[in-house]
């Protein structure tokens, strides 16, 4: 093929690269020198690796179109993402809607999704509730409060001491639920919402607390913190699944009249409670490391294609058809 397939050296890109290869294209991984190696040697999947975190010039010279993630989109910055020349697969509009939680709360509630509300002034606490920062951060600088106080003091150790600083936060009410992450595909061009995955994320120190008992987890003063290490899969019960496909079509309907369209892959992040209700605080408008656990496919992606479908392998079937059918104006940006 006259195009090959690219992404940023990291999050899900072992995946990515694997995908395009297995439909037949020519791979290059960009990104620091030192991850050379992995993409090349350890795990063969790019044909060739150009050192930078964006090569333009070298992109557009070898007609590469361009996969982005969380690592690709935090690491450049939308600004420069919306502004890059090289062939980009999705719609660049959509990444202003995710990275600012006003406006991706504004699309849930557009797509009439379950959400959690919303404390706009720190002082109104009343209930358990988790503060997040904008953007894609994989969990990094999340903290749980109860109350006023308590919000300020650990606030404060994120360099938020006054009201003026809200702007870099939402604080959500904490919704008690088991975490659950659907990972879609929506093809633009045969129009089809495909269910690939689920996974849950392994977290520090959520997921290492419950090693400690209570009584020495007061004594030691650990606080909670959710960096993503790693991701579970999850096959949810099989009577949840029309809630959660449900929720992904409106999302996508929603997306065709806020932003003109939501293509590929995307992931809804929430939890369902005690009363069955799936309850979204985040959408993930590109594919997720989520995914990286069904490189071979997952129970959903085998019922559907009966083959080995990553989600990677998905994006890089829907480019290949894209080319074959002379369409492929329509799924890049």
């Amino acid at each position: 093929m006259k195009f090959s397939i690219a992404t940023y050296a990291s999050h899900s890109a072992l995946q990515i690269l694997h995908g395009a290869k297995q439909e037949g294209f020519k791979t290059i991984a960009f990104g620091k020198e030192r991850v050379k190696p992995l993409y090349t040697r350890y795990f063969p999947v790019a044909d060739e690796f150009l050192v930078g975190e964006y090569p333009e010039e070298e992109l557009l010279k070898k007609k590469a179109i361009v996969i982005p993630t969380g690592s690709f989109v935090a690491h450049l910055g939308t600004e420069k993402v919306e502004n890059m020349k090289a062939l980009y697969y999705g719609n660049k509009k959509v990444l202003r809607w995710e990275s600012d939680r006003e406006l991706e709360r504004k699309w849930l509630l557009e797509a009439k999704i379950r959400v959690p509300e919303v404390i706009e002034d720190p002082d109104d606490i009343d209930r358990p509730v988790i503060v997040k920062p904008h953007g894609a951060k994989g969990g990094k600088g999340y903290f749980i409060a109860k109350t006023p106080e308590e919000f300020w003091e650990k606030a404060s150790k994120l360099g938020i001491r006054d009201k003026e600083d809200l702007k870099e936060v939402q604080i959500q009410e904490y919704v008690i639920g088991v975490p659950v992450y659907p990972h879609f595909f929506y093809s633009k061009l045969n129009e089809e919402l495909e269910l690939m995955s689920i996974d849950k994320r392994y977290e520090s120190n959520a997921d290492a607390i419950g090693r400690i008992s209570a009584e020495q987890q007061l004594e030691f003063g650990v606080e909670t913190s959710y960096t993503v290490v790693g991701n579970i899969p999850i096959v949810l019960r099989e009577s949840l699944l029309m809630d959660v496909i449900e929720a992904g079509e409106r999302v996508v309907e929603a997306s065709k009249k806020l932003m003109g369209g939501l293509w590929g892959p995307f992931c809804l992040e929430g939890v369902i409670t005690e009363d069955m209700e799936f309850v979204v605080f985040e959408i993930s408008a590109r594919i997720v490391a989520g995914t990286n656990p069904f490189i071979n496919g997952s129970p959903y992606t085998w019922l559907r294609y009966n083959e080995p479908m990553s989600t990677g392998r998905r994006i890089a079937r829907e480019i290949k058809q894209a080319i074959e059918e002379e369409r492929l104006d329509e799924i890049l940006t």
